[in-house]
C-alpha cells in the first residue's frame, strides 16, 4: 500500500527533476547548413500546406491568445478565460480599466507568435533550449487555467503532453533542433496570419468586426492602418532578429 501511495509522488519528482534540468546551460549549437535548410523546411511543411495548417494553427492561434493574456495580467487585467476554434477563431474575455491597459491587451496577439518564435530561436542560440523547453512546459500546463472550451482545452493538453514528452525524454540536441523548428514555424505562422488580417481589411470587410485592428480601431480612435502597421514592424523585426540568430548559428 505504501509503494502504490509512493509511485505517484516519484513520477511527479522524475517531472521535476527533468523540468529542474533544463535550466542549465549548454554550448550554442554550430549547425550544418543541409541541416538548418532541413528545420527551415520542417518549419514551412507545419505552416504553409493547408493539411498541416490546419492543426498547427490551432497551437498559432493558442499563442495568439496567450499573447492577449499576458499582456492583460501585465497591466492588471483579470483573466476570466479564453476560447479557441477549430476554424482558427480565438477569443479572450478580461476585464479591468478601459485606456492603455485594454490597448495594451488588444495588441499583442498577432504580434505573439512572432516574438515568442524569436524567443525560441534565441535561446538555441544563446545555448538555453532546455529552459525554453521547461519553461514552456510549464506555461502550457498554467494556461489550462484560462481555457474555457472544448477545443482549447485539447489544443493545450497536447501542446503540453509534447512539451513534457520532450522535457523529460529528449537529448540536449533533439531539444535544441526541436524548439529552433518551433521558433521557426511560429514565426511563420505569425506571417501568415497578419495576411490573413490584412487581407480582412482589404478583400473580406464584412469580417472586420473579428479583426484586433479593427476594435483597437474603435476603442482607440486611431485607424486601424496604424495598428496593422505596428503587427507588421514587431513581425518583421522579429523575423529579421531570427534570420541574424539562424545566420550565426551556422557551422562555417
Amino acid at each position: 500500500m505504501i509503494t502504490e501511495q509512493l509511485q505517484p509522488l516519484t513520477a511527479v519528482d522524475s517531472w521535476w527533476q527533468s523540468v529542474l534540468s533544463g535550466f542549465v546551460h549548454a554550448e550554442t549549437p554550430a549547425v550544418p547548413v543541409a541541416l538548418l535548410l532541413g528545420i527551415v523546411a520542417a518549419a514551412v511543411i507545419l505552416s504553409i500546406p493547408r493539411v498541416t495548417w490546419r492543426w498547427f494553427g490551432l497551437y498559432v492561434t493558442f499563442v495568439h491568445e496567450l499573447g492577449h493574456a499576458f499582456a492583460a495580467l501585465m497591466t492588471g487585467r483579470f483573466v476570466h478565460g479564453l476560447k479557441i476554434g477549430l476554424d482558427h477563431s480565438g477569443q479572450l474575455v478580461s476585464s479591468g480599466r478601459r485606456g492603455f491597459s485594454a490597448t495594451w491587451s488588444g495588441f499583442w496577439g498577432y504580434p505573439a507568435p512572432a516574438v515568442v518564435g524569436l524567443a525560441l530561436v534565441w535561446s538555441v542560440s544563446a545555448g538555453w533550449a532546455g529552459a525554453a523547453a521547461s519553461v514552456g512546459a510549464l506555461a502550457l500546463l498554467v494556461a489550462l487555467i484560462f481555457l474555457r472550451n472544448f477545443t482549447g482545452i485539447m489544443v493545450a493538453l497536447v501542446s503540453a503532453a509534447i512539451a513534457q514528452c520532450l522535457v523529460m525524454f529528449a537529448n540536449q540536441q533533439t531539444v535544441s533542433y526541436v524548439i529552433l523548428t518551433l521558433g521557426i514555424a511560429l514565426g511563420v505562422g505569425s506571417v501568415r496570419d497578419f495576411f490573413k488580417v490584412a487581407a480582412v481589411h482589404t478583400r473580406r470587410r464584412n469580417q472586420l468586426a473579428s479583426s484586433d485592428a479593427y476594435i483597437l480601431a474603435q476603442s482607440t480612435g486611431a485607424p486601424s492602418f496604424i495598428w496593422l502597421s505596428g503587427f507588421a514592424i514587431m513581425i518583421a523585426g522579429s523575423a529579421v532578429c531570427s534570420a541574424y540568430l539562424l545566420w550565426g548559428m551556422l557551422a562555417r
